[in-house]
């Protein structure tokens, strides 16, 4: 188990890559890092970026779908869902389904695209999964980019969710406001759900990935509901509330960007515009 200053020394180690857009050695390399070791570190860069004068706005599930794991560098066996927190700093919303991106500090960034919850309640501490869907006040179609400060993006779990659970930003598309009939058929609805992703170039347009959640449990509430069970379990930080925004896993593979490339994507069978973002 790390001591706080431990904690706290790795906590400004990952800052610091971040801020000077840096790779660093694997933390798990030199230290044993349990899954609570990693929260504790998050714990504190969640404390030192709000001391900065950032806030915490809601939060980002990653390892969320079953089948994507095989398509990340994750190095150990602990194949469980986790969240970092994302910030005012670090969301945007995009006008009109259409945005443009700067990649500038970014490292190692790659796109996911993903589904969008906003807390409309908060839900009870024992809420079952139609009554967290009861809580959803809207949904939306959403590109996280994530970035990885360890080399080749190899890591495990534990970097991972040190690493700011590799959040980079958030790039969220018109919401779309439930109604009571489709937050009740909300699992049903996804779980149906399809979305391609393409690049577009000066010179080409290809489609490069399409996902779909291939059951109930792999959908995003279920997601959500796993987070809010977890949350229950870590007193050392907020459990959800009214007004977090929840982006909640990737459906496709994460898929390297550059600037000059302009990703586009689509749904099926859900009623969610696609995303437009260039990247510069």
């Amino acid at each position: 188990m790390l001591m706080s200053s431990q904690a706290s020394r790795y906590a400004h180690q990952l800052l610091d890559a971040r801020a000077n857009s840096r790779l660093i050695p694997l933390i798990s390399k030199t230290e044993t890092l349990s899954i609570d070791d990693a929260y504790d570190i998050a714990h504190s860069i969640r404390n030192i970026r709000v001391a900065q004068g950032e806030q915490p706005i809601g939060r980002k599930i990653g390892f969320s779908v079953h089948k994507s794991w095989s398509r990340y560098g994750v190095t150990d066996d602990a194949r469980t869902p986790i969240w970092s927190p994302v910030f005012d700093t670090t969301v945007r919303f995009a006008d009109d389904n259409h945005g443009l991106q700067s990649l500038a500090g970014a490292v190692q960034p790659r796109i996911e695209p993903e589904i969008v919850f906003k807390l409309g309640k908060t839900p009870a501490p024992n809420a079952s999964l139609d009554e967290l869907a009861d809580c959803l006040e809207w949904m939306a179609h959403g590109f996280e980019i994530v970035v990885c400060p360890f080399e080749k993006w190899e890591f495990t779990v534990a970097d991972s969710i040190a690493a700011f659970g590799l959040h980079g930003t958030l790039i969220i598309g018109e919401p779309h406001v439930l109604s009571s009939a489709t937050r009740h058929h909300l699992p049903q609805i996804l779980a149906s759900a399809t979305v391609s992703l393409s690049c577009n170039t000066k010179s080409s347009s290809v489609l490069r990935a399409a996902g779909f959640c291939n059951d109930e449990m792999d959908s995003p509430l279920h997601a959500l509901w796993h987070l809010h069970q977890l949350l229950q379990k870590q007193s050392r930080f907020r459990r959800l509330q009214a007004g977090e925004i929840i982006t909640t896993g990737t459906w496709t593979d994460a898929l390297p960007i550059e600037p000059g490339q302009t990703w586009v994507s689509a749904f099926s069978s859900v009623t969610l515009p696609g995303l437009t973002v260039s990247f510069v």
